[in-house]
């Protein structure tokens, strides 16, 4: 008896999908039992079977900053001061050292 499969169409990037399938392709794994794979995790883990998160924020280097991102920091480090939003240095360093691990 043949087993009952269901379709699920999904748009993705063509770029996208020729990566994974390049990669699926090197383990021996067709898309649609890694798809497959990927469902039963769900089940398991009875939601995404990984973090969905945004990557950790870093500060950005001064070197990495072209002139108009420098100014703008500038500007906003200005507006600050005006405003009296300042912070003691010590404070400063610990929120980074627990925030970046620097």
């Amino acid at each position: 008896m043949p087993t009952k499969t269901s379709n699920i169409f999904a748009r993705v990037e063509p770029e996208l999908k020729e990566q994974a399938e390049a990669v699926l392709s090197e383990i021996g794994l067709p898309m649609s039992n890694a798809i497959g794979l990927f469902l039963r995790q769900i089940i398991i883990h009875r939601g995404i079977p990984f973090d969905v998160k945004l990557p950790a924020r870093k500060p950005i280097a001064i070197g990495a900053m072209n002139a108009a991102e420098f100014n703008t920091e500038l500007e906003k480090g200005y507006a600050d001061v005006v405003a009296g939003r300042l912070h003691d240095l010590d404070d400063v360093v610990a929120d980074m050292q627990k925030e970046y691990g620097i």
